[in-house]
């Protein structure tokens, strides 16, 4: 193991945010993550992983754990489904492109999610009505108390609207190592009325999709709304989705007729974010170099040398002006550290 000191941490976020990791180890295997968590006086340490789904606001004073166990193969065929594993390191767009060349479903409407695929559960990724719930088979992960590898199946993951039992209950017990998914070889079950993708494929005189079709309408619509972290440093949507109660919604509604609002379970109505950002002036703002993307008020930029913590407090200023506009509590979909 080669511990490294006062590492850059720029390259490790797509927000590129440039603060130090205080020591930083690149995790390649899970023997040498198990061999970390046995060292006899181990500090405490930071699990990290794309980046993707980050804001740092102070150096980390900690050993950082870059993940970056790599490998995907299909476990099972049984010629109707697929289970593929992916380790954890392994990078979540690839997997989804890789899939889709093999002639498997399910991963379509996931395309050009930024990250990797050890984070995937925590997150309950999802895009375009298709979540990550809806393919998962099981994940590996250690936990951090015994150093054992324990399986999780979709029941025990618990998964929610952007949320699983790794945000809540099991937060910091454990790390997850590889991903398992079940994927479709034929029959393909493909979501595409949510969005512009109807749109697209017809636009692109598609009749009858396949799944790699999808998938390249949904890049070339996230291509056209959202800004490449390589280009421009952003973490993609920065809040959720508000979902409050029907009763509330109607009231809203009420006082702002424009107000969309998608039903969901339980008398329950989901809000899009970037319209109430939007409403409140927000997009295309900027302040120095911190500001909000000019094609898509949820995504929060940095233009270049913005600090998390000027970030933070454009996203706090935004939390704000929607709670005294609307009554509406947004939530940070991004980890602040």
């Amino acid at each position: 193991m080669e511990i490294q000191k006062n590492v850059s941490l720029k390259p490790y976020n797509t927000f590129g945010i440039d603060l130090p990791a205080q020591e930083f180890l690149e995790i390649e295997s899970v023997t040498t993550l198990q061999q970390v968590l046995q060292l006899a006086n181990r500090p405490e340490f930071f699990v990290l992983s794309g980046g993707s789904n980050l804001l740092l606001t102070a150096p980390l004073k900690a050993l950082v754990l870059y993940m970056n166990i790599q490998g995907k193969e299909i476990l099972k065929d049984d010629g109707q489904t697929a289970i593929v594993q992916a380790m954890a390191g392994e990078n979540w767009h690839e997997l989804v492109m890789w899939s889709l060349s093999m002639g498997l479903g399910g991963l379509e409407n996931l395309a050009l999610i930024p990250g990797k695929c050890g984070t995937t559960p925590i997150q309950n990724i999802g895009a375009y009505g298709v979540e990550l719930k809806d393919v998962f088979y099981a994940c590996e992960a250690l936990e951090i108390a015994t150093g054992r590898i324990c399986r999780f199946t979709p029941e025990e993951c618990n998964f929610g609207y952007r949320d699983s039992f790794f945000k809540r209950e099991g937060k910091g017990a454990y790390i997850i190592t590889s991903i398992a998914l079940r994927l479709s070889k034929t029959n393909h079950k493909l979501s595409t009325s949510y969005g512009a993708i109807q749109s697209e494929l017809s636009q692109r005189g598609i009749e009858s999709p396949t799944p790699m079709d999808v998938a390249e309408a949904v890049i070339a619509i996230r291509q056209s709304k959202l800004p490449d972290p390589k280009v421009l440093g952003n973490s993609g949507s920065f809040f959720k989705n508000p979902v409050i109660s029907t009763t509330e919604y109607t009231a809203l509604k009420n006082r702002f007729p424009e107000l969309p609002g998608y039903p969901q379970k339980d008398e329950m109505t989901k809000v899009p974010a970037g319209w109430l950002i939007e409403k409140c002036g927000f997009k295309g703002y900027r302040k120095g170099d911190a500001g909000v993307h000019v094609k898509q008020a949820l995504v929060l930029v940095n233009y270049g040398t913005a600090s998390g913590q000027e970030l933070l407090e454009l996203a706090q200023s935004i939390q704000d002006k929607v709670r005294n506009t609307y009554g509406i509590e947004l939530t940070p979909e991004v980890n602040i550290i």
